[in-house]
């Protein structure tokens, strides 16, 4: 399995290159309007086929690069089941595995920060968490239908169930930080260690943190698959 993370440096988001070797068949995860030429040399130069876009969430931070990059490779985009997405070509429900030559990719449904949201395992060993669970935190959930009981239960009943050694790659770093593991994250994660239920539904009631720059176009904009106007 050839893996690949991304970085977008304005919006702080992380993309995932995902590949099977033999078939060079590849699948691109939560990928950025901006990046959408580094993308495509980057494929080209591992002499890759794109045949998925996948989408953790709708996102309110960056516009997606799915549109684009369907138009130009005729990738399908794929998007969490009941997702505000009519433009997906593939709606991805918990359970489902999405198989990409030998590589399969196991969907997670892990609401909370949005109404419909996916964590994505990959072959057994490394979790691609979103916004969900975040290296030393996790997603808000005061919009888009955010929900935080939610999020407490799919972090501590689906993701901190994995074995402790799976891998963690989230949605977003703001701190520089890569990886992670699910035994780290159980132990180190302050948004949840010596938390109830009711105490991380508090907490996070109260972060009183701004809206994303880029919320009023981006959400509008992902709901359209990437395009920022109606014609």
């Amino acid at each position: 399995m050839l893996f690949r993370q991304l970085y977008d440096n304005e919006t702080s988001t992380y993309t995932y290159l995902i590949a099977d070797e033999t078939t060079q068949e590849a699948v691109l995860v939560d990928p950025v309007i901006e990046q959408v030429e580094r993308d495509l040399q980057l494929l080209q130069e591992l002499g890759l086929t794109l045949r998925y876009c996948l989408e953790t969430h709708i996102h309110a931070d960056h516009i997606t690069g799915t549109g684009e990059l369907r138009s130009r490779t005729k990738c399908q985009g794929v998007v969490p089941d009941k997702a505000n997405a009519a433009c997906a070509d593939l709606f991805i429900k918990d359970g489902e595995i999405l198989q990409v030559g030998d590589i399969e990719i196991k969907t997670i449904a892990t609401l909370g920060h949005t109404d419909s949201h996916n964590a994505y395992l990959v072959n057994g060993d490394r979790i691609l968490t979103g916004d969900s669970l975040l290296i030393r935190g996790c997603g808000r959930t005061d919009f888009q239908s955010g929900d935080a009981g939610s999020l407490y239960d799919c972090v501590t009943q689906k993701l901190f169930t994995l074995p402790d050694q799976t891998l963690v790659y989230p949605g977003h770093d703001y701190k520089g930080r890569t990886v992670s593991t699910i035994g780290e994250e159980k132990t180190y994660n302050p948004r949840f260690v010596g938390k109830n239920r009711e105490s991380f539904i508090h907490q996070m009631n109260n972060l009183n943190l701004p809206d994303p720059k880029k919320i009023a176009e981006a959400v509008p904009a992902n709901e359209r698959c990437g395009k920022q106007s109606v014609a």
